[in-house]
């Protein structure tokens, strides 16, 4: 039973890092663009003077709010309401991986001063690591620029074209 169980855990992990790997990338921006264009001091001020224990237990909340919102997307999916369950899924995601990025980035260090957590974080690196050096990751990132790419290109060739209203 051990090993059926080892390989379907280490394909659920790897699905799941990819996701938000996959959600990170659209959230990144979105929070980079708060850092620069929202003047927030006060608050930014009043997060980096908590503990570690406070900086811990302020990180876990958007995560404890925002986690269920996969299964929720999962479950309006099942019951036949797909718009509504990727809407569900894609704003949940990016909003959670927003609020913890920001805070992470502002409790980075008080949260390495506790060592359970400390821990947790580069198993956490270790397992991104080994994502990213596997073939599925190299492959996906090619696909991804290629995409990207594609609509660089079909962009530029309808921004180029002429748009003409008038009826002929």
């Amino acid at each position: 039973m051990s090993r059926i169980l080892k390989p379907l855990t280490y394909v659920l992990a790897v699905l799941y890092f990819l996701v938000d790997a996959i959600f990170m990338a659209m959230a990144r921006p979105v929070s980079n663009w708060i850092a620069r264009h929202l003047a927030l001091r006060g608050l930014r001020a009043w997060i980096r003077s908590l503990s570690p224990y406070g900086s811990l237990a302020l990180f876990s909340v958007p995560v404890m709010i925002l986690e269920p919102v996969k299964p929720l997307a999962a479950y309006l999916a099942a019951t036949g309401q797909f718009l509504s369950g990727a809407l569900t899924l894609i704003v949940g995601e990016v909003l959670k991986l927003v609020l913890v990025e920001r805070l992470f980035s502002l409790t980075r260090d008080k949260l390495m001063k506790i060592p359970a957590f400390a821990w947790a974080y580069g198993k956490f690196r270790d397992m991104k690591l080994w994502l990213e050096s596997t073939e599925a990751w190299r492959t996906v990132l090619r696909l991804s620029k290629a995409a990207r790419a594609y609509v660089a290109r079909v962009k530029a060739t309808l921004s180029s074209r002429p748009v003409s209203f008038a009826r002929r």
